[in-house]
């Protein structure tokens, strides 16, 4: 009992000092028995409705006799990595089939790389910019290139030195960058054998 008296007293002193609830420590999360069976549907609903995003699935869920609210598909929906894809001319999407909006999962080790640039500012308010480059399966970084100004040259670069030490990857994401879009790259990258979005 004394014990008992003491841990939560350590506790409720640990909590004022970082300014957080007693409850948060004793919160347990709880795994909902349908959550499995939920997940399915949702991607099933997904992969028929492609240009359908969680609102409208959710509709449809509860159609189907599916006691759930926007809020519990939206979380399924951003774990499960689905996305409405924008409206533009199919040409060989990362996508499962044509117009699906359920990504395509990397299977192995070299399926699919994705790069980004991050922005950051200096000391003297001048921006850096970072080129990240992500094997999707393995999420290991495979390179990161700092720099001021990054062009589709140096892009080039990066990724060439990245497929030398690891090999070439089946497809690369990235977003629509101006440097990403470029037509070197896209003629480069085409050379390689790697798809693009």
């Amino acid at each position: 009992m004394e014990h008992a008296r003491q841990q939560g007293a350590s506790e409720r002193h640990a909590c004022q000092l970082v300014h957080q609830p007693r409850g948060t420590q004793r919160y347990q999360p709880t795994q909902r028995n349908d959550e499995d069976a939920l997940t399915r549907a949702i991607i099933a609903l997904a992969g028929q409705y492609g240009r359908y995003g969680y609102r409208r699935i959710t509709i449809k869920l509860q159609e189907a006799g599916w006691p759930v609210g926007k809020d519990r598909v939206e979380r399924i929906w951003r774990r499960e990595g689905l996305k409405v894809p924008q409206k533009q001319k199919p040409r060989g999407r990362l996508w499962l089939n044509e117009g699906s909006c359920v990504r395509l999962r990397p299977e192995r080790r070299n399926h699919v790389w994705a790069y980004d640039f991050v922005s950051a500012f200096t000391h003297d308010g001048r921006t850096v910019r970072f080129l990240n480059l992500i094997d999707e399966y393995t999420r290991e970084c495979l390179r990161i290139h700092a720099g001021r100004r990054i062009n589709s040259n140096q892009v080039i670069d990066v990724l060439a030195e990245a497929m030398i030490e690891h090999g070439i990857p089946d497809y690369i994401r990235s977003a629509n960058a101006p440097e990403f879009v470029a037509n070197a790259l896209r003629n480069w990258l085409a050379k390689t054998g790697t798809r693009t979005p």
